[in-house]
Formats: C-alpha cells, sequence, structure tokens
C-alpha cells in the first residue's frame, strides 16, 4: 500500500492511464465520462441556455472528437446523445447539431495540443464576469495554486462570439502548454489529459474566480508565497490529481442518475 499522497497519486496514474484492449472499449469509456462531465456542470449551475460545450479527442481517429449537441441541456445528456466531428467540422457519428463556436475553439486547440484529451468551456457566471478584467489569477487560496503558472490570458476575439477559426487559432495559440484559458470578455476553457481532469480544473478555476471576486470586492487579499504556490501545485496540479477529484462527482451520477449510461 502507498504509504504517501504523491505514491497513491502515481498508482492511480497507472490505473488511468491502462491502454485499453480496444478502440471500442476506450471510446465508449470516453463518451460515458464526457456523458457525466456534462451532467456535473449542468447540476452545478456552470451552464446557461445553450452556449459551452465538452469535448473529448476520440481514440482511434485522432482527428476527431466527440462533443455535446447543440441545444442539449447539459444535465440530461446521455452517452447516445453525443455527436462525433471530425476537424473539417463535420458530424461523423451521431444526429445532433454541432455548436460553430465548439468547433471553432475545440477543434483548434485539439489540433495544436495532441497531447489534450478533452477540453472544457461554459458560460459561467464567475469565470465570464472574472474574464472582463483582463487580469491575471491572483494565488490568495491554497486551492487556487493548483493553477500557479498555469492560467494563460487572452485578449484576441475578446467578446466576439468565437465563430472566427482564426480566433480559436489565437487561442490555442494563447494557451501555450498550459491547462486553462480566461478569454477576456468570454470566460473560462480548461484542458485536461482525461474528460475528469479537464472538467474538474473547470469547476476548480470557477470557484478561484469566485473566490477573488469576492475577496477584492472586501479588500486587498494577502497573497500566498511563491514558494508555497510551487509546493500547492505540484501537490494538486497535475493531471491525474485533477482526474482523482472529480471521481465523487462520477460516483454519485452513477448512484443517482445511472441513465446518463445509455
Amino acid at each position: 500500500m502507498a504509504n504517501t499522497f504523491d505514491e497513491q497519486l502515481a498508482e492511480l496514474e497507472q490505473d488511468a492511464s491502462s491502454p485499453a484492449e480496444d478502440f471500442a472499449a476506450e471510446r465508449l469509456h470516453r463518451k460515458q465520462r464526457l456523458a457525466c462531465g456534462l451532467r456535473t456542470m449542468g447540476r452545478l449551475h456552470l451552464a446557461e441556455g445553450v452556449p459551452g460545450h465538452v469535448t473529448v479527442r476520440d481514440p482511434e481517429h485522432l482527428d476527431r472528437f466527440w462533443v455535446n449537441p447543440f441545444g442539449k441541456n447539459f444535465k440530461l445528456m446521455t452517452v447516445s446523445d453525443l455527436i462525433c466531428v471530425d476537424h473539417d467540422g463535420n458530424v461523423v457519428e451521431g444526429d445532433g447539431p454541432l455548436n460553430a463556436a465548439a468547433f471553432a475553439i475545440h477543434g483548434q486547440i485539439h489540433q495544436a495540443r495532441p497531447d489534450i484529451i478533452a477540453a472544457a468551456h461554459s458560460h459561467s457566471m464567475y469565470g465570464k464576469t472574472f474574464s472582463t478584467l483582463g487580469k491575471p489569477l491572483k494565488m490568495i487560496t491554497q486551492d487556487a495554486t493548483m493553477f500557479y503558472n498555469d492560467v494563460a490570458l487572452c485578449s484576441d476575439g475578446s467578446g466576439a462570439v468565437v465563430l472566427d477559426l482564426e480566433v480559436g487559432r489565437k487561442m490555442a495559440e494563447t494557451l501555450g502548454d498550459r491547462k486553462a484559458l480566461i478569454h477576456q470578455n468570454h470566460g473560462l476553457i480548461t484542458t485536461g489529459g482525461s474528460v475528469d481532469a479537464a472538467v474538474w480544473w473547470f469547476i476548480a478555476l470557477e470557484r478561484a474566480c469566485q473566490s477573488q471576486l469576492v475577496a477584492e470586492a472586501a479588500g486587498t487579499p494577502i497573497e500566498i508565497p511563491e514558494a508555497y504556490c510551487e509546493d500547492g501545485y505540484k501537490a494538486q496540479g497535475s493531471d491525474i490529481a485533477g482526474w482523482f477529484q472529480f471521481q465523487p462527482f462520477w460516483d454519485e451520477l452513477v448512484a443517482r442518475e445511472p441513465e446518463f449510461l445509455d
């Protein structure tokens, strides 16, 4: 049995990254996590109306990704609802319509970052509000340190509905090798090596934005020393740590709403 948190995470990482016996099994696994991630974001009131999309790369056809169909309620998403899109914007599997903004943003991110398996975005209240300030996330709470030096700021196309592939390309370029992006006057985009991680980073970044907005409204928050930020990032900023943080959401949804697996 592992004796330290790092050793426990290493064991979890090995389990989470074990290769699937075939593409079909891994594809189903990713789609199940995607449906769960979408429902979770919906239950947490991180999606309003029809904007917002979470994607996961297909394990076999690496130039394709699975995404929620445009206009489908996040809280009602099922595996069978999901659609598959290629990097030309064609729906190659599924019957639902494609959100053009999902293709403009996620298509460019997936092409620019082969290491990214999943990406999440919605017009969440605190994320979009924080994005209007055009400033970085401050390290003012222990939880915020999971994003230490790992959040990019992008002002290209700020405030416009992202339908232009060039804006999507600029967003991917600004993201660089980080896991999250604040798009000015728009909101948050997070990425990960799994749907679990990408969705958890979105939830956590939304809460970090909320915390900073509240703290700055009350006064001048005290920032955490750099050494502690580095330690905090090492402890909770890795992709497997993000994956691990999502597991309680998965367990709850499987117990309460197993129909999402249909």
